[in-house]
């Protein structure tokens, strides 16, 4: 294995890609890197292999013989959680919103940079990862995912401030495990990567996922975009990474859809506020209304 090897025995690598040169490449990357690969050259084998081999990281083109790349992430989403890069030779913004409301995690252009992409899924990786983890590095983990493991708890609970914001927070909060947090309804559990409202189940995606929880370890505090962007890409303690203005949108999409999955309204935001030119920020709890 190469010395840039991210880390030893990654777990299980995909490569959905119908160009044999593309596909050989990207399987050459992802094993310097340290992965398993295995690899399809159809959207329909590229599923049934991610459904039967349970792959920590999928590359997936988006033009394919059969079917098209999202409609793969579809199939792919119904059955692992894995990490998905969509990969193009289209630049078009709607291309790379598409992608990301489809429910990928990152998306990148060809030719694309062997180095670049490495480093994505090196980002990617540090972010905590839900019940079938691969074993991670001693002292990996990242200062996010620092509360120690504790078993899951209900998801319904009682309306609270989140845990460890400014605000004062209400005897309900205070009785909760340290790790939950909960807002207006919304219950997030880190340990277990899941979320609720009102203690029914909602679907997130891993970009998702981050972006709400650090809004509610925020509490009232504002974040600007280029802390989410940061934040949902993995790179939140580098605060040299180069943001982009798409990178501030796909921001911007991520956010639309929380807020569609948790149906709150804009105009009269219950959890998510618009801070017009900077960011984003939690709404007030019900207790400070």
């Amino acid at each position: 294995m190469s010395r840039g090897a991210i880390v030893d025995e990654l777990g299980t690598a995909l490569v959905v890609e119908d160009d044999d040169d593309v596909r050989q490449l990207l399987q050459e990357v992802l094993a310097q890197a340290g992965f398993d690969v295995v690899a399809a050259s159809s959207g329909r084998e590229g599923a049934a292999l991610a459904r039967d081999r349970a792959p920590v990281v999928v590359t997936l083109d988006v033009n394919l013989p059969d079917i098209d790349g999202f409609e793969v992430l579809r199939r792919i989403r119904s059955t692992t959680d894995a990490y998905v890069v969509m990969l193009t030779a289209r630049a078009e913004e709607t291309d790379t919103l598409l992608a990301l409301q489809s429910g990928a995690d990152d998306y990148m252009t060809k030719p694309f940079r062997p180095r670049e992409l490495r480093a994505r899924l090196a980002a990617m990786l540090r972010r905590p990862r839900g019940a079938r983890q691969q074993p991670a590095a001693p002292g990996a983990a990242t200062p996010s995912a620092a509360a120690p493991p504790a078993a899951p708890q209900p998801a319904a609970r009682p309306a609270a401030q989140a845990a460890g914001s400014a605000s004062p927070a209400s005897p309900e909060a205070a009785a909760r495990p340290p790790q939950l947090l909960a807002h207006n309804g919304l219950d997030l559990d880190p340990t277990t990567r899941t979320a609720s409202l009102e203690g029914e189940p909602l679907d997130l995606t891993r970009s998702e996922f981050e972006l709400l929880r650090a809004l509610l370890k925020a509490g009232g505090r504002v974040l600007t975009r280029a802390d989410l962007v940061r934040i949902a890409r993995g790179d939140r303690f580098r605060v040299d990474a180069y943001v982009s203005e798409a990178d501030e949108r796909a921001v911007e999409v991520h956010i639309g859809n929380l807020r569609r999955k948790l149906g709150d309204d804009p105009r009269a935001p219950r959890w998510l506020v618009t801070v017009r030119g900077v960011g984003y920020r939690l709404a007030r709890s019900r207790q400070q209304q």
